[in-house]
């Protein structure tokens, strides 16, 4: 089974076959159904997708010096305003988060590794 990361590439690659349109609010919408349906089918996360979902909000929130509840997507698109730029920043603020969290990915691209 493809993880989230894999999910992911496939998405920025080609995010009309995933999403519709290349869009940070759309992708995160697609992150949260990706999220409940593994949860509705007992498929527990990964380590690095559990890391994924449970600290990169925070992260993001440091890293722009923005405290907020809101969603990590409204918190890209205050920075970029557009939904387009905003799916782009996406995919470097994630490259960042994982390099930041040791998060490397194995052969086989579907699990990432916690570098020590």
């Amino acid at each position: 089974m493809n993880g989230l990361f894999d999910v992911l590439e496939k998405i920025e690659k080609c995010p009309g076959m995933y999403i519709g349109r290349p869009s940070v609010t759309d992708l995160f919408m697609f992150l949260v159904g990706y999220e409940f349906a593994r949860s509705e089918m007992d498929i527990e996360l990964t380590e690095a997708e559990a890391k994924f979902y449970e600290d990169f909000q925070p992260w993001l929130q440091e890293k722009l010096g923005v405290k907020s509840v809101t969603s990590w997507a409204k918190l890209i698109m205050l920075s970029c305003h557009d939904e387009k730029v905003g799916f782009e920043y996406f995919f470097r603020l994630l490259a960042e988060f994982k390099q930041n969290h040791g998060l490397l990915a194995t052969e086989s691209s579907s699990e990432f590794v916690r570098q020590s």
